[in-house]
């Protein structure tokens, strides 16, 4: 057991101050974070408790129609909030698509987002190759188990996934993470947080050293009518997605005004399918489009030996999401 110190923080400035130690994160619902701990994929020196910052925990409306919703916001609380079950029902659907009723009353919206992979080799300390843990080691998965890894953006150094339902929403929703750090406050489009693996798979968000996240901002609301979060797993029940689809449209008819598609469990971060939003944007919507244009979509795909079965997948998931956003029913395959 390692020796872990606490210290649990009055308000932002003294969190950002404390984590400045060495070997010092945050903890909020902490769970991931313990998870990572109890398996050794993690040592932190000193826990910053930010549980109590009271700033952190609302949601409110802002000026521009937008919402803000704390960072400290526990996923349950942030699903079931009036605001966001009508005029985010996409953010709704998928946070209640993530994990069990019992970790999602515990985690919150800020942890959400630094979600680290669920890649076996990752979790597993016995498997001394896996860049992402031990920079410079290899990727076992490459070579190995790799059905729910990566089939875009991946590279020779990583080809895990981002595990959260939460994040996808998010980027078809045109998010804003705003964090605070010693430099100051930032914010950053949600289509930037996330970073693809590259040479430093290690390396999960693009948060500098010491900064918090303070907030998710949501702009305001165009895609309230016409929304679907598919989500494909194994099992029904605490799984998470082999591949994941959040669909926002805009519908004039039987015509799309305007689209927002965004792919889970095939990249390191979700995956804006823009390729998809392009096609369809501007034309009647049908199957035979959509399978056209999600063809086109996956066509820079490169599976694995295990999981070349998720382009299709992914083909498919597209289909039949965008066509439930629109309130269409038929033949998806």
């Amino acid at each position: 057991m390692d020796a872990i110190s606490y210290q649990r923080a009055a308000d932002v400035n003294c969190a950002i101050a404390a984590v400045q130690q060495p070997g010092a994160v945050f903890v909020g619902g902490g769970t991931n974070l313990l998870d990572l701990m109890k398996g050794g994929v993690t040592h932190p020196v000193t826990l910053i408790d930010v549980t109590r910052i009271d700033a952190l925990q609302n949601i409110e409306t802002l000026p521009d129609g937008g919402l803000r919703i704390g960072a400290l916001v526990r996923n349950s609380d942030a699903a079931n909030h009036a605001l966001v079950r009508t005029r985010y029902p996409l953010l709704t659907e998928a946070l209640l698509s993530g994990a069990s009723g019992q970790l999602r009353n515990m985690a919150t919206m800020g942890g959400n987002l630094m979600q680290r992979t669920r890649c076996g080799y990752f979790y597993d300390t016995a498997f001394a190759q896996c860049n992402k843990r031990a920079p410079g080691s290899g990727c076992a998965a490459i070579g190995g188990f790799n059905r729910m890894h990566a089939i875009l953006g991946a590279s020779p150094q990583c080809v895990a996934v981002n595990p959260s339902d939460m994040n996808v929403a998010l980027a078809a929703l045109d998010a804003t993470v705003q964090v605070s750090g010693p430099r100051g406050a930032r914010a950053i489009p949600i289509a930037q947080f996330h970073r693809l693996p590259g040479d430093r798979p290690d390396l999960d968000t693009t948060l500098q050293p010491g900064e918090l996240i303070t907030s998710v901002d949501l702009p305001p609301p165009a895609f309230s009518d016409h929304t679907h979060y598919l989500k494909v797993r194994d099992r029904a029940s605490y799984a998470f997605a082999l591949v994941s689809v959040a669909a926002a449209l805009q519908m004039d008819g039987k015509t799309v005004r305007a689209a927002r598609v965004a792919l889970g469990g095939v990249a390191h971060r979700p995956w804006r399918a823009s390729v998809v939003e392009q096609r369809i944007t501007g034309h009647a919507l049908s199957a035979a489009t959509l399978r056209e244009a999600a063809s086109a979509e996956l066509a820079s795909a490169k599976p694995l030996d295990g999981n070349a079965f998720k382009v299709g997948l992914a083909q498919r998931a597209i289909v039949r999401s965008v066509l439930l956003a629109a309130g269409q029913s038929g033949d998806f395959a």
